[in-house]
């Protein structure tokens, strides 16, 4: 990604394939105010909509998004290189000790990474579809994120949660929350970059190999 057209560019395409705007957020590592940003301005609809059918409290309507994007295709698509951020990651975890056994992946981009860290540590691994995946417009409280059963299970573990980035946190607290009421509990977090400055989540740390700060108000 070079500039904000080939982003909205993807961002037609993505809705072209049936993405929904949740899944358009995750897949350019933006938030959902951006991805619905983004569909609006290539012209796209996304499934179930017309353009200019966003969210009438979204960014669109507010002279264009607040908001950092991050491309790590570099690291992505190499997995030697996607092995070394995740033992990056596994070593900024390391520190909270030998009673973890299970590592839970946000999918989609936190699962690979994932399995890295839970191979450096030694855990188990579990997989999380978080509900902005299923969002479209509206309130994203309404809609429901799952454990994969392909995956080992949570109740009774102490558990690492690992992502690709943060960008406000609501999906962070929402995985932390549904490891609670799996009956497990969060340890510690981990990602690649944070976009906001998030130390912990429900009480549980977060850490990250980059911070993004953005300075000013563009």
């Amino acid at each position: 990604m070079k500039n904000v057209d080939d982003l909205i560019e993807s961002a037609r395409e993505l809705a072209g394939r049936g993405f929904s705007r949740g899944e358009i957020a995750d897949e350019l590592n933006v938030s959902r105010e951006t991805a619905s940003w983004l569909v609006e301005r290539s012209g796209a609809a996304t499934s179930g909509q017309t353009p200019g059918d966003g969210d009438a409290g979204d960014s669109s309507h507010n002279g264009g998004p607040h908001d950092v994007h991050v491309d790590w295709s570099a690291i992505g698509r190499d997995s030697a290189r996607l092995a070394y951020a995740g033992m990056a990651m596994a070593d900024l975890l390391s520190k909270e000790g030998e009673d973890v056994d299970l590592t839970v992946g946000i999918e989609k981009a936190g699962a690979p990474l994932a399995t890295v860290v839970a191979r450096e540590l030694d855990t188990d691994i579990a997989a999380y579809a978080p509900r902005k995946h299923q969002w479209e417009e509206g309130d994203i409280e309404d809609l429901e994120g799952t454990f994969s059963r392909n995956f080992a299970d949570i109740r009774d573990r102490e558990c690492y949660v690992v992502d690709d980035t943060i960008t406000s946190g609501t999906t962070m607290r929402e995985t932390v929350d549904a490891i609670a009421e799996k009956g497990g509990e969060a340890v510690a977090c981990v990602v690649l970059v944070d976009k906001q400055g998030v130390e912990e989540v429900r009480g549980v740390p977060v850490y990250s190999l980059i911070q993004a700060i953005r300075v000013g108000n563009s």
